[in-house]
């Protein structure tokens, strides 16, 4: 490699990082526009926040744990202190939305950063070598993506149990498939470029051109699968918990909450309505805010 080439290549680096920046920042330009898509964004960290702060406001063992029998079935504003009223044990039921937010949420994040990790690695060295390493790899995640993520995430919590750790890798792994489909597509949308082929040349590893160079310049589509993905997290992870596969009572969470409050639709409903709320509120913030993305990644409306 001669000191030209190599002079080439850095500045052809720079270029490419410059336009990275310029690109960001008209994506994030063109979001701002989209009032949708940032009020999606402001709730979700509106509630990631209050989530996160629980225990300013609230104690775990006394509100949201503890029994209570002298105040069951308090309903929303009856009693001081207890806004949404309490259950059938009598404890506080905003306490148990909030810390039941904290285990939704932070399952649904974790499950990306399992399905993105597993999904980044097979889908890029898939579409990276192609040829037989491709069609192996891709045919394996065929046959997962025959079987719907739900079903394939309650077999797997019904296989090594229900701890949290096991919800998690069980919706990661679930996610896996769809997600290794998305990067493959962007990588090969990128993979021919000019900078890539330079790296190459330059004798940079395989390794590091995918994780340095490519997977950075293809997370537009990625993102937005990303967001989606938390959503239907949250969803599954409360289909479980509201089926028995999940987290089981006393922890507070929002699928066990509303099967806990099944069997009291008749005469108390607002123990099933608060939890509720609290899921259509993520699930639509997400949702806004991967629709607000993949508009703004859009170049065909740019303008």
């Amino acid at each position: 490699m001669t000191a030209e080439n190599a002079q080439k290549i850095s500045v052809e680096n720079r270029l490419r990082q410059y336009k990275k920046k310029s690109q960001m920042r008209t994506i994030w330009n063109r979001l701002k526009k989209n009032r949708l898509a940032i009020f999606g964004l402001a709730l979700f960290l509106v509630m990631l926040a209050v989530v996160s702060t629980a225990d300013i406001y609230y104690n775990y063992e006394q509100d949201a744990i503890a029994q209570h029998l002298s105040l069951r079935f308090k309903g929303p504003g009856q009693t001081a202190g207890h806004p949404l009223g309490t259950d059938q044990y009598g404890r506080d039921v905003l306490a148990r939305v909030i810390y039941g937010g904290r285990i939704s949420m932070f399952v649904g994040l974790a499950t990306i950063c399992v399905s993105l990790s597993l999904g980044s690695l097979i889908g890029a060295t898939a579409a990276y070598y192609g040829g037989k390493v491709d069609n192996i790899l891709m045919r394996i995640m065929d046959v997962f993506l025959a079987i719907p993520n739900i079903l394939m995430a309650i077999t797997l919590v019904a296989a090594f149990g229900t701890s949290l750790l096991n919800l998690i890798l069980a919706m990661g792994l679930a996610g896996t498939p769809k997600m290794s489909r998305i990067v493959r597509s962007s990588v090969l949308s990128i993979i021919g470029t000019d900078y890539i082929e330079a790296a190459r040349a330059y004798g940079t590893s395989d390794m590091r051109i995918i994780f340095r160079h490519i997977l950075p310049n293809a997370m537009g589509p990625i993102l937005v699968q990303a967001t989606q993905t938390v959503a239907r997290s949250v969803i599954t992870v409360s289909s479980l918990s509201f089926i028995g596969l999940g987290i089981s009572e006393p922890t507070p969470e929002w699928g066990a909450m509303l099967s806990a409050a099944k069997s009291q639709l008749r005469y108390h409903p607002y123990l099933a309505i608060s939890p509720g709320i609290a899921i259509v509120m993520v699930v639509v913030s997400l949702t806004l805010l991967g629709d607000g993305l993949r508009d703004a990644m859009d170049p065909r409306l740019k303008n």
